[in-house]
């Protein structure tokens, strides 16, 4: 009989120096105490006994991993696929079954006192292809269109291919984070695809390296699909939910909140009309004083109007690209 572990993952982003980041942790091996080579998720198993729900349980294996406190946090979605186990499946667990619920966390600062192998990662760093604020990145034309055109003989693979990768004239759609992923792990063009494969035949997967810098680094199990989750759901709600700032701290200049919104959404904005859009929101409120902002000129300080929130559903931000993508 097979046994059922139901784990719990975190996707925790942040803006540190301009770039989205995500908490990343390296869990040490049971027997030999050494970490991981490589990077995952900060997640755990739920007790049903010990754990009143899910997100409390969440916060605190986090906490006790990590030494960070959640804040915003939103259920993202529930994996199950076999072969796609979470480490939990190997550690302790007798080649149970798990089924992995995962989690986004927001936090406006990537804090540092963080414990031993614990540390924030540029989202860039697991998928390269995604930051389009400087233009089309070249890894896409240089190194994964040919790969993907080379594996999709038939039409009906090529027109995905064109349509994630914006291809022959599509448009760039940033939202569809997971279903680029997804393609490059069915053309087995993503590190993970060869080690899981094995495993769902019932062999032990080998732990893979990053075959290219274009294809982004391997996470443990499941955990870069789990994440490819979390940051589309996040570019999507930037939309319609003031999702943004949760990613700010309490006070901030607009081209601060610009640039939170380009780091997490991958494309540059235009300036103007990105400011004309937020006053339609009436979701900032300036404080009447003034931030002097490195390398241009002094800036008025804004606040996010929380109380709007608190008084029923309220709008996200327009998105009006600098240049088409």
């Amino acid at each position: 009989m097979t046994v059922i572990v139901i784990g719990l993952s975190a996707v925790v982003i942040a803006i540190r120096d301009g770039e989205a980041v995500v908490l990343t942790v390296r869990p040490h091996d049971a027997q030999t105490h050494a970490a991981s080579v490589l990077a995952g998720l900060p997640f755990g198993p739920f007790d049903p006994d010990g754990h009143r729900t899910f997100e409390l349980a969440l916060r605190a294996f986090v906490a006790e991993q990590t030494r960070f406190e959640l804040g915003y946090v939103e259920q993202l979605y529930t994996f199950g696929d076999k072969g796609r186990d979470a480490p939990l499946a190997d550690v302790g667990a007798g080649g149970a079954r798990v089924i992995s619920v995962g989690y986004l966390g927001l936090t406006p600062q990537a804090v540092q006192a963080l414990a031993p192998d614990t540390v924030w990662q540029p989202l860039t760093r697991f998928f390269p292809w995604e930051d389009w604020r400087q233009g089309r990145p070249s890894v896409i034309d240089d190194s994964i269109a040919p790969a993907l055109r080379r594996w999709a003989v038939a039409d009906e693979r090529l027109a995905r291919v064109r349509l994630l990768f914006a291809q022959d004239g599509a448009p760039w759609n940033e939202e569809r984070v997971l279903d680029r992923y997804e393609l490059l792990y069915e053309a087995g063009l993503a590190p993970e695809a060869g080690r899981d494969r094995e495993r769902a035949r019932g062999r032990e997967g080998v732990e893979p390296a990053a075959l290219s810098p274009a294809l982004g680094e391997p996470m443990l199990s499941d955990h870069r699909r789990i994440l490819a989750t979390g940051l589309g759901r996040l570019r999507g709600k930037l939309k319609y939910r003031p999702v943004a700032f949760e990613l700010t701290p309490p006070e901030f200049t607009l081209s601060q909140l610009q640039r939170t919104v380009e780091a997490v959404a991958g494309v540059a904005l235009h300036k103007q009309n990105f400011r004309r859009g937020l006053e339609r929101t009436d979701l900032v409120e300036g404080l009447g004083r003034i931030h002097a902002e490195t390398g241009g000129r002094p800036a008025e300080l804004f606040r996010f109007r929380r109380e709007l929130v608190r008084a029923g559903p309220a709008p996200g931000l327009a998105l009006p690209l600098l240049r088409e993508v």
